[in-house]
């Protein structure tokens, strides 16, 4: 879990270190700060599980185990990215490991979670989707119809939310008369999970039991994971509108110092050991921003391949 918090946090801030070099075309929305919710939500899913994401979902992606040099060639908008230099950041995807795509709709991966957890119902697998959203998201109609049916179909779907308290620029007090998105699960007679997003464990042991429960068929769980985005909505956001003192709060809460300390005061990693996994982190991290760059752009004629799925050729044919 260390691992993956450190890629997660090396990866976004070269991500941020190139955008403002003009290295990175399009918008790019961070994760830093979020690092422990989608590590531990990911840690007990299996590589023919699902999830969906959003438009901050670099996170999401590399906790499921996406590849650092796909991601950065896509971030580069370059041929050899996931969607072929295409989609940019907002559109990873990788169906191959369960990875159904970030998305730069707010709310859609509600619905596509639902789907993920129909289909494998449908088919009687044991597969299980988890459904990463912002605390903002849940004003929209996709989350309680996607609640609503996952609870009267008792859908294997793991709802999680990141509530970092601003949707855009707009504190989470000022859109939501509630302060826990959790209390939302009653409306639809599922478990609601308030846990501290900044400390992994946490967020993965309530994973763990709603991830069991949706594979034994007991349908899906709201978990609310509290955290903080350290930067802005998205890269060239001030983000003036966060308290200086809000946000050094959260500074004091980072998740990843959190992990350490844990980890050395329980003897379960040395500093020395800690330091090569970091070494390693920053080769991979070093070698995929290599590869972005070295990676040819898409063709004019590119633009018009991969219009329509192969099975809509068929029907067509």
């Amino acid at each position: 879990m260390y691992k993956t918090m450190k890629e997660i946090r090396e990866f976004e801030t070269k991500a941020m270190n190139l955008f403002a070099e003009g290295s990175i075309p399009g918008f790019v929305h961070l994760y830093l700060g979020e690092e422990a919710v989608a590590t531990g939500a990911c840690a007990s899913l299996r590589d023919d599980d699902y999830i969906t994401s959003t438009h901050r979902g670099h996170g999401h992606i590399l906790a499921k185990g996406g590849d650092l040099k796909y991601m950065m060639a896509e971030l580069f908008g370059k041929a050899t990215g996931y969607c072929k230099g295409k989609g940019g950041s907002m559109h990873i995807a990788d169906a191959t490991k369960g990875i159904l795509g970030a998305n730069g709709i707010v709310g859609a991966g509600h619905n596509i979670a639902v789907g993920a957890g129909l289909s494998a119902k449908y088919r009687e697998t044991d597969q299980v989707c988890i459904c990463f959203f912002g605390d903002a998201s849940t004003n929209q109609g996709t989350f309680h119809e996607s609640l609503n049916l996952a609870s009267v179909w008792k859908l294997p779907v793991v709802f999680v939310c990141e509530n970092n308290l601003y949707g855009i620029s707009m504190h989470q007090s000022k859109h939501q008369a509630i302060q826990d998105v959790a209390d939302r699960a009653v409306a639809y007679n599922v478990p609601g999970v308030i846990v501290d997003g900044n400390d992994v464990f946490a967020v993965y042991e309530a994973a763990n039991e709603a991830i069991n429960r949706a594979r034994n068929g007991q349908g899906p769980t709201l978990i609310e994971c509290k955290t903080y985005r350290y930067r802005g909505h998205f890269e060239g956001d001030p983000g003036n509108y966060k308290a200086t003192e809000e946000q050094e709060e959260w500074l004091a809460k980072d998740p990843i110092p959190r992990l350490v300390n844990h980890l050395i005061e329980n003897k379960i990693l040395s500093e020395e050991e800690l330091q090569k996994i970091n070494e390693d982190v920053n080769k991979k991290i070093m070698e995929a921003i290599k590869f972005a760059e070295d990676s040819p752009e898409p063709t004019l004629e590119s633009a018009v391949e991969d219009i329509y799925t192969d099975i809509v050729e068929e029907v067509r044919a």
